[in-house]
């Protein structure tokens, strides 16, 4: 088992930090965290999938992520279940919850992760 060092707040996670499986795998690395800074809630994090794999960006709902340390970051997930990790999308806006106008809170969060990764944040 690799040191991940000491349990860490997600305000503080570094760009590049390692993403691990729940199975030890990496999976990536933690591109950016998304919180609500007002009411200061946890969101989750934006994952930059591995060169060698087709690269991409992946989102991890603060319920599968199972801990933040120093060196790396834990997801509940395995490494199978972590590539059905959603993509944020380039038009998340149609994302919403049957017959209301609000957006669902994944859709809110894939929409935050989107603008971060398009630089629209």
């Amino acid at each position: 088992m690799q040191d991940l060092g000491d349990p860490i707040s997600y305000k503080v996670v570094e760009r590049h930090t390692p993403v691990l499986s729940a199975d030890g795998e990496e999976i990536g690395t933690v591109d950016h965290v998304l919180a609500d800074e007002q009411t200061d809630v946890f969101d989750g994090i934006v994952i930059r999938r591995p060169v060698g794999k087709p690269q991409r960006h992946c989102f991890a709902d603060a319920d599968e992520v199972e801990s933040i340390h120093e060196r790396g970051v834990t997801l509940k997930l395995a490494a199978q279940e972590a590539e059905n990790l959603p993509e944020p999308g380039a038009n998340p806006a149609v994302l919403h919850e049957a017959g209301e106008g609000k957006e669902s809170a994944l859709a809110h969060k894939l929409r935050r992760a989107w603008d971060w990764v398009s630089g629209n944040y």
